[in-house]
């Protein structure tokens, strides 16, 4: 179906949301994966000259830089992997979140009590159905900013209509999409549920819940990740296929790659600590923000108070590290406070203040801090220094609250440096 190019990225017509409401989820004896590849026009506005941020060895400020440019001028550098979700969202009430047990600022897997919530925003919210699930939409950020053929990201989808909007609406951005098809279970959806500033997510994963090792190692996809020099994992899979997620660590540790991982919400560090740790050693960047941290913290019964996020991220920072070439880098987002920012074996914990907005522009929230994500790892891939990555992913994610869910403007804008 094709698209407006006034839409924002990742929106989703209004009246594919109504012909959903009727239609019926077959299934089939389907078992492949589809692939789909597009190339959008590329924006042609220059990146200012990255800044250097830490004072490394010549030898390994001359491997980064090497490694940098090669990932820069090579298809599909950059490999995303987690959960593929259609959001459905709708601005909704107080009596809405008390009927199905739902917190106004919080991240749950839907339970059997929460599955009628769908069929409820639906039928009686103004819905609105975006291409969602926390990596994909920062997988989309990132391609927003990169040069054409620059992300694949891989997950789980349903042979349905849901997955077929989904591939439909990362076309916008030019992102490959090598999903897993699973024949029985359909699409995974998500609530979201906005009060105000604040959303709820409830999320059935469905088909995302069923992604394998064996999809990630056949050949095909197999050889995107050898290609690829970049690895980001979305918090939320370490509830569905943590092996996969430590193939990927382990490829990167090996080959001196990056590895990203976003803790995603809190329950991922309450409940999900042994394969969420198991991972830990090889992380080169981890990414979280202040409820996650603290989840953590208390999880992990840190030395620091719960409240003290630069004690946090110095912690995440300086957990042992399996690939002992480069520091590991840990961010933390706050929202309108500074990101917090530490470097292995630095004591300085720096801060970096967001962008200003004004509130009266701040359209919604939800996928902020994918967006966030997406522009702080494409900076990480064209090279970029840490404050300009910080900065880029700050840019990106102060456009994204202007739009309508985790979406992007359209036409493209070129990335802006604060000042």
């Amino acid at each position: 179906m094709p698209f407006s190019t006034s839409l924002p990225s990742g929106l989703i017509p209004r009246t594919i949301s109504r012909a959903l409401r009727s239609y019926y989820n077959p299934t089939n004896s389907c078992t492949y994966a589809l692939s789909y590849k597009i190339s959008p026009r590329q924006s042609k506005a220059p990146f200012p000259t990255p800044t250097p941020h830490f004072l490394p060895s010549v030898t390994a400020v001359r491997r980064r830089r090497f490694y940098s440019t090669m990932a820069a001028n090579k298809e599909f550098a950059l490999v995303c992997l987690e959960n593929p979700l259609l959001d459905i969202q709708a601005v909704g009430t107080t009596d809405l979140l008390k009927k199905y047990n739902l917190k106004d600022n919080d991240a749950i897997l839907a339970s059997p009590e929460h599955i009628p919530i769908y069929d409820d925003l639906l039928e009686n919210f103004d819905a609105k159905l975006i291409a969602g699930g926390a990596a994909q939409n920062t997988a989309r950020g990132a391609q927003y900013i990169l040069p054409p053929n620059s992300v694949v990201y891989f997950g789980g989808v349903g042979n349905d209509k849901y997955a077929d909007i989904l591939r439909d609406a990362v076309k916008q951005v030019g992102l490959r999409v090598e999903y897993r098809v699973d024949p029985k279970e359909p699409t995974g959806r998500c609530g979201v549920v906005i009060t105000g500033h604040n959303r709820s997510l409830c999320t059935d994963l469905a088909a995302a819940n069923h992604y394998d090792l064996d999809h990630l190692k056949s050949p095909k996809i197999w050889e995107l990740v050898k290609n690829a020099q970049f690895y980001y994992v979305g918090g939320y899979h370490f509830t569905v296929c943590p092996p996969a997620i430590q193939a990927l660590g382990e490829e990167a540790a090996t080959n001196n790659k990056t590895f990203v991982v976003n803790i995603s919400a809190p329950f991922i560090a309450e409940f999900f600590k042994e394969p969420l740790d198991a991972s830990s050693k090889y992380w080169d960047y981890v990414i979280c923000n202040e409820s996650e941290a603290a989840a953590y913290a208390k999880s992990h019964a840190l030395p620091v108070a719960e409240t003290d996020v630069p004690g946090i991220a110095k912690a995440l920072a300086n957990l042992p590290k399996a690939n002992a070439k480069k520091p590991r880098v840990a961010v933390v987002t706050q929202g309108t406070l500074p990101t917090v920012v530490a470097v292995q074996g630095q004591d300085e914990v720096r801060q970096f203040p967001v962008h200003a907005i004004d509130a009266s522009k701040i359209n919604d929230t939800n996928g902020a801090g994918d967006a966030f994500a997406g522009g702080f790892v494409a900076g990480l891939v064209q090279g970029k220094s840490l404050e300009e990555s910080v900065d880029m992913g700050q840019w990106l994610a102060r456009l994204s609250i202007q739009e309508l869910g985790p979406s992007y403007p359209f036409p493209k804008q070129s990335y802006q440096p604060s000042k």
